[in-house]
């Protein structure tokens, strides 16, 4: 199987887009379009991506006796807490920084109590119920919190390799019994929680991104037309059923089909959806998922307060830039923080390890963890 597997680097890209357009969208004054009014599944859709590649690059090694939970977590979190440390703060200066130039910000958003949270990325957790900061960050702490369960995840996927049609199924199975349960017993649909129960809300896409690595890792597509038919088949079909008010879980299902299309595209070769712009895109896409919020803000405040505008909406002209520009953005985040900062934490190598060296499990720098 392929190592990189490009088309799902750039699915990171469109996936945050759509999460950010969800997020941007009240700027503009309008109710959301029914595909932007599902955007909030963008971050599912990531989750299921994150349980798939990590799958791809660590479960052989975690079954062979070869895998090191320390420099995995390590690994981990240099890919994820500089940028979110960096948003964090960055984030918190602007709305103090507004505030003194009489600035509002739409909201209570420096809640000190929730800072030790935010700091020790357990913020979704449910230790930080008073919200705030850098909203989209709960997601990220999610991701921890999966990231420190992937060995149960890795045991079970294991231990299923032999029958992966069945461990994928028992994968959805228990997605959605996990969905259903959850709504009737917490009165919560799962794709609303973010804070108090964002930890809850990774556990299910997580659990299919594995089975359906386990399916494609045994039984991948064999031509680009299938895999190509598969992915376009499943995506029309998730945005059918958003379109119809159907349950959540029925897209988040079919995020799974679409990724083991385009998992298969790199199986037998096809270099659709692997162009070098949209992997870049992709690349850079976990730093426009979490600037996407301070550049908002950024952007509408400081727009009204330049040219003296009337209202608190933007014009669609005016929004379309606030939406494009989120890119630059990113891409400055991207190569002033995220890369180099990740470079040097795992160049440093794990804290307290006898091996210096054992941040680097394995050579695959693309991996990149969702969202």
């Amino acid at each position: 199987m392929p190592k990189n597997l490009k088309p799902l680097t750039a699915l990171r890209f469109f996936a945050a887009m759509w999460v950010v357009a969800y997020n941007l969208w009240p700027t503009l004054g309008r109710d959301r379009p029914f595909i932007l009014a599902k955007g909030y599944l963008g971050v599912d859709l990531f989750f299921i991506l994150s349980g798939f590649i990590l799958s791809h690059v660590y479960l052989r090694t975690f079954g062979e006796r070869r895998f090191s939970y320390r420099a995995f977590l390590w690994a981990r979190l240099a890919r994820i807490y500089p940028t979110h440390i960096v948003t964090l703060i960055g984030f918190g200066a602007l709305v103090y920084l507004g505030a003194l130039l009489g600035v509002r910000s739409g909201g209570n958003v420096l809640i000190w109590p929730s800072l030790p949270a935010e700091l020790t990325l357990t913020q979704a957790w449910g230790l930080a119920p008073l919200g705030g900061w850098n909203h989209p960050a709960w997601s990220i702490s999610a991701e921890w919190f999966a990231y420190l369960c992937f060995p149960a995840f890795a045991a079970a996927t294991w231990a299923g390799r032999d029958r992966p049609r069945l461990t994928a199924l028992a994968a959805f199975v228990l997605a959605i019994g996990f969905e259903i349960g959850f709504q009737r017993l917490i009165g919560l649909r799962l794709t609303d929680a973010t804070i108090l129960w964002g930890a809850a809300r990774i556990l299910p896409p997580f659990a299919i991104g594995c089975g359906v690595y386990l399916l494609w890792s045994s039984e991948p597509l064999r031509s680009s037309t299938a895999a190509l038919a598969i992915s376009a088949a499943s995506l029309a079909a998730a945005l059918i059923s958003a379109a119809i008010g159907a349950p959540d879980w029925a897209a988040i299902m079919l995020f799974g089909g679409l990724i083991y299309g385009l998992a298969s595209l790199s199986s037998v070769g096809s270099s659709l959806f692997s162009g070098a712009i949209w992997v870049y895109l992709g690349e850079v896409s976990f730093a426009l998922y979490m600037i996407a919020v301070p550049w908002g803000l950024v952007f509408d405040k400081g727009l009204h307060r330049l040219f003296h505008l009337p209202g608190e909406t933007l014009t669609p002209a005016m929004w379309g830039l606030q939406y494009v520009g989120v890119i630059p953005a990113a891409i400055v985040l991207h190569h002033l923080v995220e890369r180099p900062a990740r470079e040097a934490m795992r160049r440093h190598g794990v804290p307290f390890s006898r091996r210096r060296r054992e941040a680097s499990p394995t050579p695959t720098d693309w991996v990149q963890a969702a969202p």
